[in-house]
């Protein structure tokens, strides 16, 4: 997977095969005529993770009835997503992109401060891919708080054409 310069709402979703929680290979092909919310996120088992987690698992099955497949993607190993899986009662796919090469991709592996100090991280971002495997929406810098719920409502417009 190249870097690409800058993804944007039309531009063609880049194709990903990576782990889930289970070690199998999940893509983007196929997924190919759902709605894929693909979501970044910097690490399992922590507050703003699990929150995020928890409210997509809570919507899982309106996001099915909306031919919708929810997936979150961030660094952590298979194994580790297991276990946040297993904790949380979690019922979304974790994929594991441990050398950050897909969400260097989609652009959300950047450089990040904490306390005067700067770090390579994971930019909290979901994308909305639509059955065709076009980005329909970017939520750049995600606010977890009601984040589940704005996606959900979006595709529900989109839906309605």
């Amino acid at each position: 997977m190249s870097k690409i310069k800058e993804l944007k709402v039309g531009s063609k979703a880049p194709v990903f095969s990576l782990p889930s929680q289970d070690e199998e290979k999940i893509s983007l092909k196929q997924f190919l005529g759902k709605w894929v919310v693909l979501y970044f996120y910097p690490k399992d088992n922590t507050s703003g993770c699990t929150v995020e987690a928890l409210d997509f698992t809570a919507r899982i099955k309106e996001f099915e009835q909306l031919n919708a497949v929810v997936l979150g993607v961030s660094p952590d190993s298979p194994q580790c997503h297991a276990k946040f899986i297993q904790k949380k009662e979690l019922k979304v796919a974790l994929l594991s992109d441990v050398d950050h090469q897909m969400m260097e991709t989609y652009g959300v592996w950047q450089k990040k401060k904490m306390y005067g100090r700067e770090y390579m991280g994971v930019v909290r971002t979901t994308y909305l891919i639509d059955p065709k495997g076009k980005i329909v929406r970017i939520w750049p810098k995600v606010k977890v708080k009601e984040h589940a719920e704005e996606v959900k409502q979006e595709l529900v417009e989109l839906q309605k054409g």
